[in-house]
């Protein structure tokens, strides 16, 4: 089984329940191709390095994915077509790093930073 790192942005204006139908739309995907989801991260709205078909943010959503290189073909086949979907990134990993929220709020990595 391969480990990958998939992300996805959505467009700034699409509502909370249009994100979580993404989130489950992607997810059937990999189901249905017996992948398996090892955590999901919304990550929220964050400003985009540069302007993308007008838009200054995204909505970032983060899988975590283990399965066969199938599955994420088919992943980015159908983000191709996805209409509230701006861009979208695969990395395969070695393992994955579960314990680190790297999107927190700022006074809680500050606090874990001083308790280091």
């Amino acid at each position: 089984m391969n480990l990958y790192e998939h992300t996805i942005i959505a467009k700034q204006d699409i509502s909370p329940s249009q994100i979580k139908q993404l989130i489950e739309k992607y997810s059937k995907i990999v189901e249905k191709l017996k992948g398996d989801i090892v955590k999901t991260e919304n990550w929220g709205l964050l400003n985009l390095s540069y302007i993308i078909n007008k838009n200054k943010k995204g909505n970032y959503i983060h899988f975590k994915i283990k399965g066969q290189s199938s599955i994420i073909a088919e992943l980015e086949k159908n983000e191709k077509i996805d209409k509230n979907l701006l861009k979208y990134m695969t990395i395969r990993v070695k393992k994955f790093d579960l314990d680190t929220n790297y999107f927190s709020n700022n006074k809680e990595k500050t606090q874990e930073y001083r308790n280091k």
